[in-house]
């Protein structure tokens, strides 16, 4: 297994992170639809930055291989639970990347922000829920035919919990 470190993302992410989530097989499982979608979706991800809730993961040798937000709420009756993003690049995949970085968010969200609950969205047939399940998040909920993909199929969000 390849150990990531972690730091805080930084705006020269954007690109990285932008060519990610335009990837077939990655924006399939995201609600944006094309290149302007994708790149305001990428400034929310990098502007939580500011807030030090967006991070990368680095390979040992230096390289990107994923990224993960907190979206952290501005309300304090919603503070105790948050939303996250993830994504790993693709030559990452199947390698532990994704385990690290939600274990990473697990303890940032702990001991940064006090979170109590991390939830999530996921596409059903997305093969990140195997992962997400495997680390303790339960579905709670599903809403069906949520999405519409470009050949008309629909599917549903499931949204999954974990309280840490």
């Amino acid at each position: 297994m390849i150990l990531c470190s972690f730091r805080d993302a930084v705006e020269e992410d954007s690109l990285w992170l932008k060519e990610s989530l335009l990837e077939e097989d990655v924006l399939c499982w995201f609600p944006m639809g094309d290149e302007r979608e994708v790149e305001d979706a990428v400034r929310i991800w990098i502007g939580y930055n500011r807030l030090g809730s967006a991070f990368t993961a680095l390979s040992p040798e230096g390289d990107i291989c994923g990224m993960a937000t907190l979206y952290i709420q501005p309300f304090k009756k919603y503070r105790h639970q948050c939303l996250f993003s993830i994504v790993v690049g693709k030559k990452w995949r199947g390698q532990g990347i994704g385990k690290q970085i939600i274990e990473y968010l697990e303890h940032v969200a702990q001991t940064k922000f006090h979170i109590e609950i991390l939830h999530l969205e996921v596409y059903e047939g997305n093969p990140a829920q195997r992962l997400y399940a495997r680390m303790g998040f339960k579905t709670f909920g599903k809403q069906p035919g949520f999405i519409k993909d470009r050949q008309g199929r629909y599917f549903a969000k499931n949204f999954m919990q974990k309280r840490l």
